[in-house]
């Protein structure tokens, strides 16, 4: 085996037991039921009302945006045909 044999005992041990620690926590849950193709209807039902709400909620902000941005180009557009843009003075 040559350099690596004294390690090799105590590193595939160490690969082992953090393979065991993850599977058997969240991730290894959730690989498990997508593997099985189930899903938990409670969780799911309640992201889905989080998503909807924030999803309610940006689409308000998006139209405050939209309103501002018209509001700012009617403006624009007003000062630049009455000839009030600032210049630069030399």
């Amino acid at each position: 085996m040559g350099e690596l044999g004294p390690f090799l005992v105590p590193i595939s041990l160490f690969v082992s037991l953090a393979a065991v620690a993850i599977f058997r926590g969240p991730l290894g849950k959730a690989l498990g039921e997508r593997i099985s193709g189930r899903q938990l209807e409670a969780d799911s039902s309640v992201e889905t009302e989080a998503l909807h709400a924030d999803m309610d909620e940006l689409r308000f902000r998006l139209s405050e945006v939209e309103e501002r941005l018209d509001f700012t180009e009617r403006l624009l557009t007003r000062q630049a045909g009455q000839g009030t843009m600032p210049t630069e003075h030399r």
